[in-house]
């Protein structure tokens, strides 16, 4: 009742109220007209502004400047790492796996793996052990700028004055067998007129994952296959020298952490300080 009192009311004012609505009714007439009238409301349109895309804040504390100049629009962690993945394969393209690398190079491959190894993070095979098997090739040691084939370890160095070249480097791991071989592809030079010889050494190892990933391998034999027009030759089998005879520096083992990795690419670190960057073959 007292709902329908003063609906009434408001339709039939009386007297005492009549000049304040008149009042109140004259105010709502002179209101602009878009206020009221729905229609005008697509005409209050807010136009989104395309949003900038930007380096996160984690994502840019992992890179130096000079990568955030290069890479200034990023959308996720995938397209960083295949940035800085380009950006360590530019670094080590043209030093022939390093035995052309100064000491600028040398120090520009670091560089470029460190921000690859931080933009990764850190590495646990115990838990995807399977990523390493295959045929791995190497392009680039550090070691190789000493100029020997040992890299930092004992070696026959390599230079124009001795018939050795060297040629691709492979490392093939199988995880079941726990096999770890380095291939090495080597040219011998001959005298004239007999032709060089090639050859392939393997040198088989036996791998065990220590921590989470750090790889260690025990030294077992070296295989020579000669290869090309003396490829019907037998292998030559070196076996492993006994312990009693080797020299101190010859351990038969070493160790190396792997410190990126993913389906195409792998980073390691010596325990002699080498760092080596292989793709999958």
């Amino acid at each position: 009742m007292a709902t329908l009192l003063l609906s009434t009311s408001l339709i039939s004012p009386s007297s005492s109220s009549s000049s304040t609505l008149h009042s109140l009714q004259h105010n709502i007439i002179s209101l602009p007209t878009t206020t009221w009238n729905p229609k005008s409301f697509n005409t209050f349109r807010v136009i989104p502004q395309p949003r900038r895309k930007t380096l996160k804040h984690s994502q840019s504390a992992l890179v130096g400047q000079s990568t955030l100049d290069e890479i200034p629009f990023l959308e996720s962690k995938s397209e960083l790492i295949a940035s800085l993945k380009l950006k360590l394969l530019n670094a080590v393209s043209g030093l022939n796996r390093g035995l052309a690398a100064n000491e600028e190079d040398l120090q520009k491959a670091d560089y470029a793996a460190k921000e690859l190894e931080a933009a990764g993070g850190l590495v646990d095979l115990s838990t995807n052990l399977d990523i390493l098997q295959g045929r791995w090739k190497l392009i680039y040691s550090s070691a190789f700028s000493s100029r020997t084939l040992g890299g930092s370890r004992p070696g026959p160095p390599i230079g124009r004055l001795l018939p050795i070249t060297l040629g691709q480097v492979f490392q093939r791991i199988d995880i079941l067998s726990k096999d770890f071989d380095n291939i090495v592809e080597l040219q011998l030079g001959t005298p004239w007129p007999i032709p060089p010889i090639e050859a392939t050494a393997t040198l088989a190892h036996k791998f065990e994952l220590i921590g989470s990933a750090k790889i260690k391998i025990i030294f077992e034999k070296t295989t020579v296959k000669t290869t090309g027009s003396l490829s019907q030759l037998p292998p030559l089998e070196l076996p492993r020298i006994p312990d009693g005879l080797r020299p101190p520096s010859n351990t038969g083992s070493g160790e190396f952490e792997v410190t990126y990795v993913d389906a195409d690419t792998r980073i390691t670190r010596g325990d002699r300080e080498e760092l080596r960057v292989f793709v999958i073959a």
